[in-house]
């Protein structure tokens, strides 16, 4: 396939999502004019990757049409604009306003191609970044998944029960003599995604330096995902609290809407090394964040129950105390946390810093040319450690017979 045609192919895969998942918003907005009827469960989810993942899939297609994991991207970010699509145009037509458009129970079952969205994006893991699989050995994996996801494909749209974030919504299609349930194959799909995702574990384990900083680029993007997952749904059960549960969402925003992101950076190597800026920043401020956070409730809730204990009731003093103390903390123990994160997860480079440091403060006060070079050699050898070092210097003689030859060149040139 010539790069032109790769790249029209894609662009209209791009521009095909993007009309359905706004075809999709819409029918979305139309049924939250209805407060009795409910809405799509993962619709932000879907939204977010309906928009993401085909216009990244679309720009690595028409830039290295020969890495299946641009069009795996394009191919997924298609199905993530029709299965939203589907569920809101079900939702309007079998609840909203019933029988106002046709087609709706087919509609509802074209639903579960999320399963072969996940299943285009899982492989898309499997072979990322390079679009090989890690080792020779992988492949029996692969034949064993394609069939797999045939088995899921064909089987999701006749189990009965009710659908995928659609739960008011019973299966048209279903059929009650499957031996099969919709739990097991959610369960198959999510394992399935899991070990793809595994996958990158051993590929990490002889990746070479270029390969090491891609997979960051996804690691970090997941662990996102992942961390909002935790705090949106698991932590607000155990504990009642709003903000976590806005916090999560927040962050799982960013993680869904970075793993196609992620991974267009990662192929097409645009600021591939900026990550470990990136995943540093995020250690330091994440747990200054979380540090401040709890040093500013915990300091408010014991000013207010002192206050309590002397006057009988609280005060707003407690809170303007505990402000000002937050921020005259906050640059010292920036300072420390940085200092902290620098000595556990980068130590070499921490190392090399200290000890360039320190030789800056010898060299202002070395006058010995000779111990001067030794001094130089060590920090080299321990900063960059080479395979072979020379230090090379210019004698006076070959320095005053160089100006001599440059002299004599201008002089030759101003008499021609």
């Amino acid at each position: 396939m010539s790069k032109r045609t790769a790249s029209w192919i894609a662009w209209s895969m791009c521009a095909l999502s993007l009309a359905l998942t706004a075809l999709g918003l819409l029918f979305h907005v139309l049924n939250l004019s209805h407060p009795s009827v409910p809405i799509f469960g993962h619709w932000v989810e879907s939204t977010l990757t309906g928009l993401s993942a085909p216009i990244v899939g679309a720009v690595i297609a028409s830039r290295r049409n020969e890495n299946p994991i641009g069009w795996l991207l394009c191919a997924s970010g298609l199905l993530f604009g029709v299965a939203p699509l589907a569920s809101e145009y079900a939702i309007y037509t079998l609840l909203a306003v019933p029988g106002s458009l046709p087609a709706g129970e087919v509609a509802a079952g074209i639903n579960s191609l999320w399963v072969l969205a996940f299943n285009l994006f899982a492989l898309a893991l499997l072979l990322f970044p390079e679009g090989r699989l890690p080792n020779i050995r992988w492949r029996w994996f692969v034949y064993l998944y394609v069939t797999i996801a045939i088995v899921e494909v064909v089987s999701m749209p006749f189990l009965p029960g009710s659908l995928e974030g659609l739960e008011p919504i019973q299966n048209p299609l279903g059929i009650e003599s499957l031996p099969i349930g919709r739990r097991p194959i959610q369960a198959l799909v999510f394992s399935m995604l899991f070990i793809a995702a595994a996958s990158l574990l051993v590929r990490l384990r002889g990746a070479g330096w270029v390969e090491r900083q891609q997979i960051k680029w996804l690691a970090y993007a997941a662990a996102m995902a992942s961390i909002g997952s935790i705090l949106a749904y698991t932590i607000p059960e155990i504990i009642s609290a709003r903000w976590v549960t806005w916090v999560g969402s927040a962050i799982l925003t960013i993680g869904v809407l970075g793993i196609p992101i992620s991974m267009g950076i990662a192929i097409l190597r645009y600021r591939l090394y900026d990550i470990d800026v990136v995943i540093n920043r995020t250690l330091v401020y994440g747990l200054l964040t979380a540090t401040l956070a709890l040093l500013y409730f915990g300091s408010v809730t014991a000013l207010q129950y002192l206050f309590s204990l002397l006057t009988g009731q609280g005060n707003t003093l407690a809170i303007v105390a505990s402000t000002l103390a937050i921020a005259a903390l906050f640059m010292p123990l920036r300072r420390r946390i940085q200092s902290f994160i620098d000595r556990r997860f980068y130590r070499r480079k921490y190392d090399a810093a200290m000890i360039l440091e320190a030789f800056g403060s010898k060299l202002r006060d070395q006058t010995d040319l000779e111990k001067l070079c030794e001094d130089l050699g060590e920090v080299v050898s321990e900063t960059m450690q080479p395979a072979h070092l020379s230090v090379i210097l210019r004698s006076e003689v070959s320095s005053s017979r160089e100006q001599g030859q440059q002299d004599q060149q201008t002089t030759r040139h101003e008499e021609d």
